[in-house]
């Protein structure tokens, strides 16, 4: 899905999601927008058509109800003429600042030119580093430019205590909106927008060169430099050695040789000569330590930006594409519960089928026998065959009443990606039921809090997401809410897909 599909889609989702208690995006218009939008498209096309063509219905529906949804879109929408402002002004600022050296003479040791070389050299390396070490990460140049061509801060997200309590939920919906929206585009975006500062950022490094090499000519047609050098501690030979190797690239672009030690040795001051060789040896070495390099960078984070800009894959696991896409389709998919040492009680089970009739809609709910603690010959013999006519989520389900081990809870979680349920790319969600521990131990937080801090603890070193839940008593817009945002953050991607 392109750019801007995929941030329409992730709009409408933060909508309708963020609105939990349907306040400001009734049911009755989620089923408009899913019928209009599978009127338009037709049969034929496929999940990605009908999903941005249902999130511009949403989006054009909500606008002038909610008018801080579309400007939020609109803000978080990279905005190009920053980087051309912020290339423009590079160039300049190489044109203003670049003083070859005091009055009209070079001091071949210590010209600006050369911090410009070692700079970006130390920038080559770095980059290197955030590769091999940091996976690429972006540094503070490139999140400084996204947070100002692309803004990140919630649109009217800062409300004081007096202005939400006049809102009223409608304003706790509104703002829920769009805490969400900008939080889910940023974790979308954050490769292509990271590609996109990369090459706007090398654009301006080489457009700095660029204006000090201009700088530096223009100057040069209006007075007369003269090259000369002086140290304390260094001779002649040593200061052509140093010239030498800094010079090196701009002899070779330019063919040009570095003046030998008796020209070096001709110059100390307070001799000096016309600096129009040392000039040309300068602009070639920033033409070559910068420039090139800096132009073939961005056009490979161009490269990489242009198939990302086109390629943005959505998280359809998550329990709100599925249920839209299943609908349109016209298939039901199927949840497969697989209880671990508990059984659920009847009401229990009530509020599980709630819980998944809301997040997954007409998915059909299948609830296996529980598997008992330490039964090693049945998770052995876990398998997950491949239903051919819909869709299978296995959902593992614990109870917070147990203390989880790893020998036991660890080891179900484990055969369940030996057994098929975590083969694809997709991640696992992990129910954990509150319902007998809290009956258990009533108005204990610190012992609630504590529990599940273990059982985030083991689920995750499981590359799983834990969603916690009474089943007795289940809050259902806490839950869906608490999977969708489960189906982004797990770490590996354990759910299975079936044609």
């Amino acid at each position: 899905m392109d750019e801007s599909a995929a941030l329409d889609v992730t709009a409408a989702r933060a909508v309708e999601t963020g609105d939990r208690d349907r306040l400001l995006w009734t049911d009755a218009d989620r089923d408009w927008a899913s019928r209009a939008a599978a009127q338009v498209v037709g049969e034929g096309a496929g999940a990605e058509a009908f999903l941005t063509r249902r999130a511009r219905l949403v989006l054009e529906r909500i606008g002038p109800r909610q008018p801080a949804v579309p400007r939020t879109v609109r803000a978080l929408r990279w905005r190009p003429w920053v980087g051309v402002v912020v290339i423009a002004g590079a160039f300049l600022l190489g044109v203003v600042v670049d003083r070859i050296g005091g009055g009209s003479s070079i001091n071949l040791l210590a010209p600006p030119v050369f911090v410009l070389l070692v700079w970006n050299v130390v920038v080559y390396v770095a980059l290197v580093v955030r590769v091999v070490a940091f996976r690429g990460r972006p540094g503070p140049l490139r999140t400084l430019l996204i947070e100002l061509a692309a803004l990140r801060t919630p649109a009217g997200g800062r409300t004081g205590a007096r202005a939400r309590a006049r809102d009223g939920d409608a304003g706790s919906a509104r703002r829920a909106i769009l805490e969400t929206l900008p939080s889910d585009w940023a974790r979308l975006a954050a490769s292509l927008y990271g590609a996109r500062a990369a090459r706007v950022l090398h654009l301006a490094a080489a457009a700095t060169a660029l204006g000090v090499i201009a700088g530096l000519y223009l100057r040069g047609l209006a007075f007369e430099y003269r090259a000369t050098w002086e140290s304390t501690f260094l001779g002649a030979e040593q200061v052509h050695a140093l010239l030498a190797t800094a010079l090196a690239p701009g002899s070779w672009l330019t063919g040009i040789p570095v003046p030998d030690v008796a020209a070096v040795e001709a110059i100390r001051a307070p001799d000096s000569e016309n600096a129009a060789t040392w000039m040309h040896l300068l602009a070639g070495s920033v033409a070559a330590v910068v420039v090139i390099p800096r132009l073939v960078l961005a056009l490979v984070a161009g490269l990489v930006e242009r198939r990302r800009a086109a390629r943005i894959a959505l998280p359809l696991s998550d329990p709100y594409y599925q249920r839209l896409v299943s609908g349109y389709l016209g298939r039901t998919g199927r949840i497969r519960v697989l209880p671990y040492s508990l059984t659920l009680t009847p009401d229990a089970r009530v509020g599980l089928d709630a819980i998944l009739a809301r997040a997954f809609g007409g998915a059909a709910v299948m609830v296996e026998a529980p598997i008992g603690w330490g039964d090693d010959e049945a998770l052995a013999n876990l398998s997950f065959p491949a239903p051919a006519d819909a869709e299978e989520i296995v959902m593992p389900l614990f109870a917070l009443a147990a203390t989880p081990e790893r020998e036991a809870h660890g080891a179900f979680l484990e055969a369940l990606g030996r057994g098929g349920a975590a083969g694809s790319r997709h991640p696992l969600v992990v129910l954990i039921d509150e319902s007998g521990f809290t009956a258990r131990w009533p108005d204990e937080p610190e012992r609630l809090e504590g529990r599940r801090a273990a059982w985030r603890e083991l689920v995750a070193a499981h590359g799983a997401a834990p969603v916690f839940v009474d089943l007795v008593a289940p809050d259902l817009a806490a839950v869906e809410a608490e999977l969708a945002a489960s189906a982004l953050d797990a770490d590996e991607p354990p759910r299975r897909r079936v044609p």
